[in-house]
């Protein structure tokens, strides 16, 4: 018996307050859960019953993971109570002060490592500061950005090059210096902290967290090799990065039950939506959804309902916004009476995984989130992109120009939450290629290949699974 079955190996997992970070965060947990390893999920206790419904819908392994709490400091941090609940992250004027209370956390956490002594802490980009707490306790600190490799490549490169200087106007382009692929960006596109000279705030977080990663342990990524070699082997080759790729990471949800409940309720019933889809043929309806954080205005949801009609083609359009929300006013008059049978509305959170997966679906309107990107592309379901915020616009380029499944369309302009307006006739130009022109066929081809890659990757011998493996290989021998 080896000394590892005496003392498995004790990993923390500590994610940032967001859907976009706690869903994989849980995948993640799970997945190493089912090697034999003993997981520990760090989190408020507001959110704890996130994590704790999630686990217990796990079949494999939920009873390795644990969950461990610690105060979110909202008062010292004069903030309202509760504003780290997942479902009610605060407004972008608090943002700073809740960016700053996140440091806080850093002596609670302490104590947790003291008394637990685990082998190794997987925290969020957003906790630079973790890298000196596992430094204190002599124990390896795994970054997690939740994102790709390219997007990953292109950050940093725009770190070290800032190349947005070079240009004369927010329109003009510049190509990401040090980067594979010649990928051309403007400063439009750019989150405002990157433009900024003062460096406050976010800006400074975020260069508080490149520098934090360059001293940490390594990254785990959840991405597969062979979805984007290039800039794995550039962010581990030539951005000297310690890293693994161990995703999909959502492909550790084998079964229905566990697929529907990553996340929020769904406000439709899954026997409901799929039936609907039953009756359509394979590849005949469009998937429109811009994941948790996004709020469109109402003349922007006019525009996409407008375009979607026009484009004739099948749809199921998730929406965050209830029936009774001030009368329906961003719904042109008597279009769900028209679109009976035809498009389907989903007021809320949708079971997507189950959604993107089933064959009468042949695209996804999308954000870009890397979550959702993941999704699609293991269902082989080509996408027009809607970049919105965070490094959404990044892999918009990873999936438009390198990989060559995703139509733009037309965003321009990084914004918080809202999106850039984009007019009814460009939805539905992007629809429609993407639907029935010519190149659409050689896109859901691509995409398809990728599919059976990302499945493979995780399967035993997989790019993804040896990766995994051989972390957990080697952060057990460090811990002895």
């Amino acid at each position: 018996m080896s000394s590892c079955e005496h003392h498995p190996l004790h990993i923390f997992f500590f994610p940032f307050f967001g859907h976009g970070h706690m869903i994989p965060t849980v995948d993640m947990a799970k997945l190493f859960a089912e090697k034999g390893v003993k997981a520990t999920i760090v989190t408020t206790p507001l959110n704890a019953p996130f994590f704790s419904k999630a686990i217990g819908n796990s079949k494999t392994n939920g009873n390795k993971i644990h969950i461990e709490t610690i105060e979110f400091p909202c008062a010292e941090a004069g903030l309202p109570v509760g504003c780290e609940n997942v479902d009610s992250i605060p407004s972008p004027n608090l943002f700073q002060a809740f960016i700053m209370a996140t440091g806080l956390l850093q002596e609670p956490l302490e104590q947790l490592l003291l008394k637990q002594r685990p082998d190794c802490i997987v925290a969020d980009f957003f906790f630079p500061w973790t890298t000196d707490s596992a430094a204190k306790f002599g124990i390896p600190r795994l970054v997690f950005h939740g994102t790709g490799f390219f997007s990953s490549c292109a950050t940093t490169c725009m770190g070290l090059y800032e190349p947005y200087n070079d240009v004369s106007s927010d329109s003009e382009s510049f190509v990401i210096p040090n980067l594979p692929g010649e990928i051309k960006m403007t400063r439009m596109q750019l989150p405002p902290f990157f433009k900024g000279k003062e460096k406050t705030g976010l800006a400074k977080l975020l260069v508080e967290a490149r520098e934090s990663e360059s001293r940490c342990y390594g990254v785990v990524v959840n991405s597969f090799y062979e979805l984007e070699k290039v800039y794995a082997d550039h962010f581990r080759n030539v951005l000297g990065r310690k890293a693994w790729h161990i995703g999909p990471l959502f492909l550790c949800n084998k079964d229905t039950e566990e697929k529907v409940h990553r996340g929020k309720e769904a406000s439709i019933d899954e026997h409901e939506c799929l039936k609907w889809l039953d009756n359509k043929k394979p590849g005949s309806v469009v998937y429109v959804c811009f994941g948790s954080v996004a709020k469109f205005s109402d003349s922007q949801l006019r525009e996409i309902a407008i375009g979607l009609e026009a484009s004739g083609q099948q749809f199921i359009w998730v929406v965050k916004k209830s029936r009774e929300e001030k009368g329906e006013k961003w719904l042109p008059d008597g279009f769900e009476k028209r679109m009976e049978g035809k498009g389907l509305i989903i007021r809320g959170w949708a079971p997507q995984v189950l959604i993107l997966e089933h064959e009468a679906i042949g695209a996804f309107v999308t954000h870009c989130g890397w979550n959702s990107t993941l999704e699609a592309v293991t269902a082989g379901v080509p996408m027009v992109t809607w970049p919105i915020a965070a490094e959404q616009f990044f892999n918009e380029k990873l999936l438009s120009e390198v990989l060559k499944i995703g139509v733009p369309v037309g965003a321009k302009k990084w914004l918080r939450l809202e999106g850039d307006s984009i007019t009814w006739d460009a939805v539905e130009k992007a629809v429609k290629r993407i639907m029935i022109e010519e190149e659409a066929i050689e896109m859901r081809n691509r995409t398809k290949v990728l599919s059976q890659l990302a499945k493979q990757a995780v399967e035993g011998g997989g790019s993804s699974d040896s990766d995994l493996k051989a972390l957990i290989e080697e952060l057990s021998s460090l811990s002895h």
